[in-house]
């Protein structure tokens, strides 16, 4: 398999401080606003862009994570089923606005299992979708409000996100693998016996 490395460390950083300002001008006020990470590697970036955002306001945010197994649309389909992670909300969410964070957007199912799981816990006042990485091929009408980096890609390619939190290493890459039109990690609406799970983007 070919691996192309397409942000290194110090793109990871600047592309995350951009998404961090970005998030910060939008929300005025940070009073009621949550950062909530999806299992996995929305967890550490939620906390980095929290880290980011209080500097800039000089304010505290609240950081929270989500597991979203229990509402995949292919739990059906699983054996074994997913593992089930904590979901850790330090406050209630009514009337809240809640800033999901996930390292890559791809068929948009992650985004919509994480609204419905955020949605069992109360009602927001608002829900907006923060990614690392846009990798396109959306299945559903869903859309990030912030994006790091829009990578074409065809089905047949693996988005890699590797963070200093999980893998030891912030970088992100791409591997070509043309054996294999359903790549770990990622979901097919054609052949679901073929579906596996290997981090939240989908």
């Amino acid at each position: 398999m070919a691996k192309k490395v397409i942000m290194t460390t110090g793109e990871v950083r600047r592309t995350l401080l951009r998404l961090a300002h970005e998030i910060a001008e939008r929300n005025e006020s940070t009073d009621r606003l949550i950062m909530v990470g999806i299992h996995t590697r929305g967890v550490p970036l939620a906390q980095r862009l929290a880290a980011y955002i209080q500097d800039f306001k000089q304010a505290e945010i609240a950081v929270g994570t989500l597991d979203i197994s229990r509402h995949r649309d292919d739990l059906r389909w699983l054996d074994p089923p997913p593992a089930v992670k904590s979901t850790d909300i330090p406050t209630g969410i009514d009337n809240k606005t809640i800033v999901l964070v996930d390292d890559v957007l791809y068929t948009g199912r992650s985004a919509r299992a994480a609204m419905d799981a955020l949605i069992e816990l109360g009602r927001p006042k608002s829900i907006q979708l923060a990614v690392l990485i846009d990798r396109g091929h959306r299945e559903l009408p869903i859309r990030a409000n912030y994006v790091g980096k829009n990578i074409p890609s065809s089905r047949h390619e693996e988005i890699q996100v590797h963070l200093v939190e999980t893998d030891g290493a912030d970088e992100v890459a791409i591997v070509s693998n043309p054996d294999n039109e359903t790549p770990q990690g990622e979901t097919s609406t054609i052949d679901y016996s073929q579906r596996s799970y290997h981090g939240a983007g989908q």
